[in-house]
């Protein structure tokens, strides 16, 4: 069974075409690529129609939610009409450098939830440092379905996710030495909830920590949630595809 790498940031790193071949050597079969603001829609959409295996999900990150308007939805909505695009994201809320703007956070969030369930996609959730108003609004607007990228909240939060039947996806932070939190998250974590992720260009896992991220790593993270969970790496990869697979509908591509 082969990786997917279901956050894969392939446009901001130095080289893409270089790291894509490294990741396919690693077993990284698949590769979803978000966007995080309007800018980067198109070339996700280029990176994703010059490889096989590579699928786009377009969203504005929190960080650039002023930036969000009308046009940008609308622009949004035609080009997800394009059968590589899988999912809306990343999308969600960001209070740690800026508690300023929380409404207009919530706003675009909102939106852009309004255009996935309009569209039958799931979404891929940013959320840090706003768990509350996350769950919140995932509780009002109901995905279709949820993917909380990054899950950097507890225990207690991951079990009132996943009871809501979302889904969460784990990085190379579960790799460092003193990420407790999300260790135990880890071992508490059903299965059928995990997905793995690099989140690169950032986020490398030990012992690339400090340095550029890459798909090509992911094998490294689920090596730390099979130590985590004392199973099998088979079992955790095995588990972790079948999830993707399924959360994506990567499965239509396979009977094309």
């Amino acid at each position: 069974m082969y990786l997917i790498d279901t956050h894969a940031h392939l446009d901001m790193l130095s080289d893409y075409k270089k790291a894509i071949k490294q990741a396919h050597e690693a077993g990284v079969e698949k590769i979803i690529l978000p966007t995080a603001s309007e800018d980067s829609f198109e070339k996700a959409l280029e990176i994703c129609h010059e490889y096989d295996n590579i699928y786009a999900l377009l969203g504005v990150h929190p960080e650039d939610c002023e930036k969000f308007n009308d046009n940008t939805a609308k622009k949004m909505i035609e080009l997800s009409k394009d059968e590589k695009v899988v999912g809306i994201g990343e999308i969600g809320l960001d209070y740690h450098f800026n508690k300023e703007n929380k409404e207009s956070q919530k706003r675009c969030f909102q939106t852009q939830i309004e255009i996935a369930n309009s569209l039958n996609l799931p979404i891929a959730v940013h959320d840090r440092d706003a768990h509350l108003d996350t769950i919140t609004i995932l509780k009002e607007m109901k995905p279709k379905r949820a993917l909380l990228h990054c899950f950097s909240g507890s225990v207690e939060f991951m079990k009132e996710c996943c009871a809501l039947g979302y889904k969460i996806a784990i990085g190379g932070v579960v790799t460092f030495k003193n990420a407790n939190t999300i260790k135990e998250v880890i071992k508490e974590t059903d299965l059928k909830n995990l997905m793995l992720e690099t989140d690169c260009p950032y986020l490398a896992p030990h012992p690339f920590r400090g340095s550029e991220n890459e798909p090509k790593y992911i094998g490294f993270v689920a090596k730390e949630i099979a130590n985590l969970k004392n199973i099998s790496y088979d079992c955790v990869v095995e588990n972790t595809t079948k999830n993707a697979i399924e959360f994506f509908n990567l499965d239509k591509f396979e009977d094309e």
